[in-house]
């Protein structure tokens, strides 16, 4: 960017005040797939759209491979702390999203009776966070969308 230190932090505040803002501008950008799936008719529908998501990432030439989110907090170390918490908060800020919006499914029929919202976001979570290491080590969109197809087979039906 061409700019010395206490320009850059003059303009966007410390380390930390700046990586939050990278982040806020990623959540807007190449993770909005997940905020719009959220307002998908059907709970599956709203899986699907947030899987394939995820899977179609490594297809844009503009995205480094893996997820800022994921890849953000594992590769720093201890003094990154304050990293690896916004990260993990802002992660388990997804879930919790995810299982409201599961819960809503659940007592409008949408999801069957035996349904665990809590144990499905969590569960979608995981996939997803293992989706995106496995972009970053190379996996193409065409392996990531087998994934997505794989897990959706393990949707409860009702």
């Amino acid at each position: 960017m061409r700019i010395n230190r206490p320009s850059l932090y003059a303009a966007f505040g410390n380390k930390e005040q700046l990586f939050r803002k990278v982040l806020d501008r990623y959540a807007n950008g190449p993770l909005a797939y997940f905020d719009k799936a959220l307002a998908a008719k059907k709970a599956r529908d709203v899986i699907e759209q947030i899987l394939f998501g995820a899977a179609d990432m490594p297809s844009d030439p503009k995205l480094p491979a893996g997820c800022l989110m994921v890849q953000g907090a594992l590769a720093c170390g201890d003094a990154a702390g304050a990293v690896q918490k916004e990260t993990a908060a802002r992660r388990a800020a997804s879930e919790v999203a995810l299982r409201r919006r599961l819960q809503r499914a659940k007592r409008k029929g949408d999801l069957p009776r035996n349904a665990d919202p809590a144990e499905l976001a969590r569960y979608v979570m995981t996939v997803l966070q293992g989706m995106a290491v496995q972009g970053a080590n190379g996996a193409k969109r065409d392996q990531l969308r087998q994934v997505a197809r794989t897990a959706l087979r393990a949707w409860p039906k009702g």
